[in-house]
């Protein structure tokens, strides 16, 4: 048996911190994958480092070189604190697969932007960086996204026939037979926008949203995005949720009423995609998977049965398979599946960097 030991990256779209993971694949000689977790902690970002991050797609072009330099010290600042405070030998890790944090994703004009710099990375923590997995797969047509298929497929086989992410944006992949994979709606983006301007950092459990009178009609208009009708492989932007999603959520005064009706979307399109897959049963990973409210309100459109694995893998799953996407690039594997995002071809995304 084959083992690799890694550090896994995420920083999602929620913004709510850089997610560390130390995790060790197993490969068996039936060529079937297995993982342990040995550590896991989210580092927050500093009130300035948030707020640039939120503003990042505004940036100039010397303004983003100078902060994917910025971000890359932090996240290796990080990375070095995680492994002092684990006590973790580096020479025991054979990389770290980092996914980085998206800037700018227009997939449909051709390019994907994640920043945090990779040879900072490698340089600072002496480990060998893979990071840059999305763009390959834009190369070859795709949408860069999902990414996370290739690791519901070979390392959660048995939990359920389809898996439902809620980070930043909500998206799916059914691994029976062919994969279908592709971002269904906003998530948790929208709402913690929503509350960080009541001084929160997100609604915990929903209780905020509970409290909201639903509007109608914007939940129609809300219903009706073009983007609900798309038949390909689709991907959603934060570009998409400024330009369409929040001029028709901000004609909502009360930030309750909105976050009502934002939950209520998405608890409607995503029962929608249930029965358009014919979903029997869903494991639920992210942040959103924690929002009380809103999974009743999945539960109340759907009869699918959720499946709620443990705190770990809800919170730690897309940095354990952002570790994984770098394993298999250091295999020469294919870790971009086309059938999930629309390419022409499965392909092997990543960049290397050596220490």
């Amino acid at each position: 048996m084959s083992y690799y030991s890694i550090i896994g990256l995420m920083s999602g779209t929620s913004m709510d911190g850089l997610d560390i993971v130390h995790v060790t694949f197993y490969i068996s000689k039936k060529n079937e994958w297995k993982f342990n977790i040995h550590n896991k902690k989210t580092y927050p970002y500093k009130i300035d480092t948030l707020n640039k991050l939120k503003n990042s797609k505004n940036l100039s072009a010397t303004e983003i070189l100078e902060f994917d330099k910025h971000l890359g010290k932090i996240f290796s600042n990080n990375i070095n604190n995680f492994i002092k405070t684990y006590n973790i030998n580096k020479k025991d890790i054979l990389a770290i697969g980092s996914h980085g944090h998206t800037v700018h994703h227009q997939p449909d004009i051709g390019f994907t932007q994640q920043i945090g710099c990779g040879d900072t990375i490698a340089f600072k923590t002496g480990i060998k960086v893979v990071n840059n997995f999305r763009q390959k797969d834009i190369i070859a047509g795709g949408q860069g996204a999902p990414l996370v298929p290739i690791g519901d497929k070979l390392l959660f086989p048995k939990k359920a026939n389809a898996f439902l992410n809620i980070g930043g944006f909500v998206n799916i992949c059914v691994t029976e037979k062919k994969i279908i994979a592709f971002d269904i709606c906003p998530g948790n983006l929208p709402l913690n926008k929503i509350v960080n301007k009541l001084g929160l950092n997100y609604d915990n459990k929903g209780s905020l949203s509970s409290q909201g009178k639903l509007d109608i009609d914007i939940l129609h208009k809300l219903n009706s995005l073009k983007f609900y009708n798309k038949k390909k492989s689709k991907s959603l932007g934060t570009e998409w949720l400024e330009k369409i999603f929040f001029p028709i959520i901000n004609k909502i005064n009360s930030p309750e009423d909105q976050l009502r009706t934002i939950t209520e979307h998405i608890a409607i399109q995503v029962s929608n995609t249930f029965k358009k897959l014919n979903i029997k049963n869903i494991y639920l990973t992210g942040g959103g998977a924690l929002n009380e409210f809103l999974v009743s309100r999945i539960k109340a459109n759907t009869n699918v049965k959720i499946i709620i694995p443990n705190k770990t893998i809800i919170n730690y799953k897309e940095a354990i398979i952002f570790g994984f996407l770098s394993v298999l690039y250091l295999r020469k594997e294919i870790n971009c599946l086309a059938d999930a995002t629309g390419a022409k071809k499965d392909t092997i995304g990543g960049v290397l960097h050596i220490p």
